[in-house]
This record gives C-alpha cells, sequence and structure tokens, in this order.
C-alpha cells in the first residue's frame, strides 16, 4: 500500500489475502493427512489372525454384518434376509468377477454367519473372501 501527499489521489483499500492463504493451506493439510485415516464401510469389529491379508482398493462388492445380525451389502442396508440372495444376483448381474468380500464382526453368533453364508452359495457365489484383521504382537 502507498501513501501519497497530495489531494487528488482518493484512498486505496486492498485487501490482504496472505493470511487466508495460510488458513487454507494449513486446512488443505490438515485434509489431507485426516482423509485416509477415514474408515470406509461400516463399523465393525473384525476378528484377528496372523495370516490376514489387506482387502485390495478396488472392490467391487463387499457385504457387512454387525454384531446384531445387521447386513449391508456396499453401505445398503438389507431389510429382510429373505431378499438376500436375490439382491446378491441384482448385483453380480453388472460385477465381472463373481467375488464377494465378507466383513463380519468378531462377536457374530456363529448360526447368523451360517445363514447368511447359505444365501450367498444359493445366489451363485462360490468365491468369497473373509476380511480379517492382523493379530498385534500383544495378542490382541
Amino acid at each position: 500500500m502507498s501513501i501519497s501527499i497530495g489531494g487528488d489521489e482518493r484512498v486505496r483499500s486492498e485487501p490482504n489475502v496472505v493470511p487466508l492463504c495460510d488458513v487454507l493451506l494449513v486446512l488443505l493439510i490438515i485434509f489431507m493427512v485426516v482423509t485416509p485415516l477415514v474408515q470406509k464401510g461400516v463399523d465393525l469389529k473384525l476378528p484377528t489372525t496372523i495370516t490376514a491379508i489387506k482387502m485390495p482398493e478396488n472392490v467391487e462388492v463387499t457385504m457387512y454384518i454387525k454384531k446384531d445380525g445387521t447386513i449391508y451389502i456396499n453401505q445398503d442396508k438389507v431389510t429382510d434376509i429373505e431378499r438376500l440372495q436375490s439382491l446378491l444376483e441384482e448385483v453380480f448381474l453388472t460385477v465381472p468377477e463373481k467375488k464377494l468380500y465378507l466383513r463380519a464382526d468378531g462377536d457374530l453368533e456363529y448360526g447368523k454367519l451360517i445363514e447368511v453364508y447359505e444365501k450367498v452359495r444359493a445366489a451363485g457365489i462360490e468365491n468369497i473372501a473373509i476380511i480379517t484383521e492382523a493379530k498385534t504382537e500383544k495378542g490382541s
């Protein structure tokens, strides 16, 4: 900003955008750090195994089963387990690789898991990958 001596020129007001740019850059860095930490999918407590393999990035179909037995297919809630077979058949019509990734809560009742497994097999899906978390050294 310049100072003028004399009465011919009007006062010029110019906004200082440097602090605004600083704030925007800090926000950008925060979002870049936090975004990968955000979990995709339904919140579950997965069982732990020694031989856990990381889930691939580009997964077409994932099924989530919560502790209370609530089922989700790609974040869409399945309201009736009797419709599960037909819903899976619809989803896999457009998917070239018929592979289902299953993420089930570690405290899920075994009978409920078997019931869902039977519906998946009845839908013609033979390739099922069960997703787990890697066991830590403490054995958690």
